[in-house]
Order: C-alpha cells, then structure tokens, then sequence
C-alpha cells in the first residue's frame, strides 16, 4: 500500500510566513517601549525613596522631644546641699570646684557659679560651682619658741595673694631673756583661738640674754684681712677711721684702738679704731672704709659685705652681726669692683671702689 504525501496548498506558506513578520515586528515594538519608558521608572523609585526617608525623619523628629529649657536658679552664697537641691529640680548637673576663702565659718558655701542665676539653658546643662573649702587657716597656731623672721614669712605665705589678711603680725615688743635672740617667748591671742574676724598677732621676742659680756680683742697690728676674720668672730663692734700711714708705721694695718678699763664687756659694746692705709695705692688694690647707716635693730642681725669684681668674680669679705645704727668696714679690693652690703640677705647699699 502506498502513501501519498499531502502537498500544502502555496497560499498557506505565504501566510505562515507574514504571520511570523508580523510577531517579530510586533516584539521588537514591545521592547522599544519597554527602553523608552525605563528612564521614567528609575527616576520613580528614585522619588519614592527620597519621600520616605523624608517622612521618616519627619517622624524621627515629631516623637524624639527636644530638651526643655529651663531658669538657671541663683545659689551664691547657699551651702553645698541646698544648691545640689535646686540643681536637681531644674534637671542641671554642678560641676564642683574648691577654693580657699577669706571669710572665716563659710565651708561649704557656694562662692559662685556659671551660667549665674537667672541665665535660660536646656536642661542637662553642668553648672560650675565654685566652693568654700575654709579659710586656710581658722584658729592662731602657736608660735612660742620659733623666730621671729619665720613667724613673719609663715604668715606672709599664707596670705600671699589675698584681698584679706586674716592675721597681721603687730610691732613686737623685746625683753632681755636667756633664750636666743629674736625667739618669741610669748603671744597675744593665744593658740587656739578661733579666727572669725582679722586679729592683730603681738609677740614679746627675746633681745638676747641681758649682761652676756665679751672680751675684748687686740687688733692693733692686725691687717685688713686680718681684722675681717675677727670681725666675723667677735662681738664687739668696732667704728674704723683711717688716714695716710706716718713715718714708722706698716701701711695697711691697725695703729690704734679705743681702751676699756676691764678686760670684758657688754656685747655689742662700740671701739674706735684706726687704719693706717698706704700714701700711694695701686689699681690692683685699692684700701678704704666701706660705710653704711642703718636703723638700729631690736637684736643684731647678719651683715654681710660682697665683692664683685670687674672680670665678674664674686666673693664674700667678710659676714658678722650687728645691732644696727652706723656700720664700718675696711676693704682691700681692685679698682672697679662693686662692693654690697646685704642685712640679713636683703640689699642694703652698693659702692664701687674708685
């Protein structure tokens, strides 16, 4: 048996095929709008983002409240507790800061602060407050038996700077007593004493023990150098002169000395004395009598005599106590160089010797 292969007629061929046209060009017009409209889309998601992010923030900020402004309260010159009081009703935080003071029984009390009262700030601010931690020092210390001088600089130090001074040390009053001089041997108000106004501080210091006697020392013969180093050892004050070495005499040296009837005498007691200095002196060493008036002093003090020489080398002729009033010293020194008189270590007088 045979088949016979059924031939389709020529007209469905061509039909099939502009079928086929037509979905191809039918396609590549969807994808051409799909190109063209791409760009749009973009820029619609795009939009759509950036509205809810702004919503979003928008609601960010409606439910998160900002911090509430608030009165600063004033609180100078309340104690520590009521001001941290205030402070906690306002919803502030302090910041604490101690200071000394100058009024006596104010511990604890607030001296000021920053913002001051008054001053509009967002609650959770920190508020400076600066507090009394006491006076330094709220009741008189003893000073029975300690120098004078360091009774006056404790004081001075402890008050260096403030606008009240608590304890002013008055004009002291000196006796003869057997403790060393310048020791305080009493006091008025005693230790102890509260402090809750300023006090005037009066001390009796010691002059030293009353008929203490020395002897007295030959120094006829004695050198400048010489009599330096008994200047320093002694305690007999001697008031030097000089003149213009005679004929006989060893230029340079002591030619007379004041008498005293007793071999001893009182400390501090006044000699005359007398130089014989050279009739031709050279550059290199020049002879003479530094002098110097000073106050007389309630108790001797240290004198001291440098040398500073024109090469810049500096030296000490000679340290001694004295009771003050006129001083004389004899030197031999270059030409040129400056001569200092210190008074327990305070500059007194500068000479230059010519």
């Amino acid at each position: 048996m045979k088949f016979h292969k059924e031939k389709k007629p020529a007209g469905d061929a061509g039909e099939n095929t502009e079928k086929k046209r037509s979905l191809r060009i039918s396609a590549e017009e969807d994808m051409q709008a799909v190109r063209m409209g791409g760009r749009p889309f973009v820029f619609i998601i795009l939009g759509t983002a950036f509205l809810m992010m702004c919503v979003c923030a928008a609601a960010f900020f409606i439910m998160v409240k900002g911090a509430e402004e608030v009165l600063v309260p004033d609180v100078t010159g309340k104690d520590l507790a009521s001001a941290l009081l205030e402070m906690q009703v306002k919803e502030l935080y302090p910041r604490i800061q101690l200071r000394y003071s100058e009024t006596p029984g104010d511990e604890g009390t607030i001296l000021s602060q920053t913002p001051s009262g008054g001053a509009i700030v967002k609650a959770g601010r920190r508020i400076e407050l600066v507090v009394s931690r006491g006076v330094i020092i709220d009741q008189i210390e003893d000073y029975v038996g300690q120098k004078l001088d360091d009774v006056q600089l404790r004081i001075q130090t402890l008050f260096s700077g403030a606008s009240r001074t608590l304890i002013t040390v008055g004009e002291p009053q000196y006796r003869a007593d057997a403790s060393e001089a310048g020791t305080v041997l009493e006091q008025e108000p005693p230790a102890g004493t509260a402090i809750s106004e300023p006090v005037t501080l009066r001390l009796v210091v010691s002059r030293g023990p009353s008929y203490e006697q020395t002897r007295v020392p030959d120094i006829i013969g004695m050198s400048v150098n010489d009599v330096l180093t008994q200047m320093s050892r002694s305690r007999v004050i001697f008031d030097f002169t000089a003149r213009t070495a005679a004929e006989g005499e060893t230029a340079g040296t002591v030619v007379s000395q004041q008498q005293h009837d007793s071999e001893f005498i009182r400390n501090y007691s006044r000699l005359a004395a007398e130089f014989a200095f050279p009739a031709e002196q050279t550059d290199e060493a020049r002879y003479g009598i530094f002098t110097a008036s000073l106050q007389n002093f309630p108790y001797p003090l240290e004198l001291r005599l440098d040398a500073h020489t024109p090469e810049g080398e500096t030296y000490t002729l000679v340290t001694f106590n004295h009771p003050g009033g006129q001083v004389t010293i004899p030197y031999t020194a270059e030409s040129g160089t400056e001569l200092s008189l210190y008074v327990a270590g305070r500059l007194e007088r500068t000479v230059t010797v010519q």
